[in-house]
């Protein structure tokens, strides 16, 4: 019981706590904005069934962090790049993430689609919750190998991903429905998806890019829209 008066232990914790939800982040955009296409009654279910594979899928790799960490190791080469099965899926994530925020973004902006009505029905809902669980994988390796690099102890990186996933568990809801509110700032919200996708390709085909920059250029569009959504509210006061 020694761990309940280390310091570094709850120090370690709540770092990684925060980091965890940081990096949850796009995975949260992608449920919300899949959420929102299912009818009304299914979008939380969609959302709880989405986060708790997203929490599943998180523990099974970290109890599986060897064979998670072999992920790396050079399978073949291709255009002079040693490749990986994290590279791999990784660009295979990324390509996802491209074609589902262009596919969004067109069904608002072409004509034929301006409805833009919720599809139902429980093929719908199962296809939902199938994309879901292919980028949760995606995106549940960053959060692994983050949680390896910050904590020492198997049950602190553990017990970081659960509180996440509890956070983002009462988050998905607001987000969700202030998406639906809020059709300009849903389309931010796809361009961050797209923006996330290429950056995915990239650091699979070994082009790093910092998250910190990707975060900040999303701060930067939020705040501009922000302003904009001020500014309509003023012009529409008498």
């Amino acid at each position: 019981m020694e761990w309940l008066t280390d310091i570094d232990v709850w120090a370690s914790l709540l770092t990684l706590t925060v980091l965890e939800i940081v990096l949850g982040i796009d995975n949260l955009v992608f449920i919300a904005v899949l959420a929102g296409r299912l009818p009304a009654p299914q979008q939380d279910r969609a959302r709880r069934t989405g986060l708790a594979l997203a929490l599943v899928t998180r523990l099974a790799l970290l109890a599986s962090i060897v064979w998670v960490m072999g992920l790396s190791t050079p399978v073949f080469e291709a255009f002079g790049k040693a490749l990986s099965w994290r590279d791999l899926i990784l660009i295979g994530g990324g390509a996802f993430l491209l074609y589902k925020a262009t596919d969004e973004i067109h069904r608002r902006l072409d004509p034929e689609h301006a409805a833009d009505a919720p599809v139902s029905g429980s093929a719908s809902f199962g296809s939902v919750v199938a994309q879901i669980g292919v980028l949760d994988i995606v995106f549940s390796l960053d959060s692994v190998i983050t949680a390896v690099g910050m904590a020492n102890e198997l049950w602190v990186m553990a017990a970081a991903i659960v509180i996440a996933m509890v956070v983002m568990l009462v988050a998905a809801g607001p987000l969700t429905r202030f998406l639906d509110r809020k059709p300009t700032v849903k389309m931010l919200a796809f361009c961050f998806l797209f923006m996330i996708g290429a950056i995915l390709v990239a650091d699979g085909a070994g082009f790093h890019v910092p998250k910190g920059y990707v975060y900040g250029a999303v701060a930067f569009s939020i705040a501009v829209e922000a302003l904009n959504q001020v500014a309509q509210r003023t012009r529409r006061r008498p």
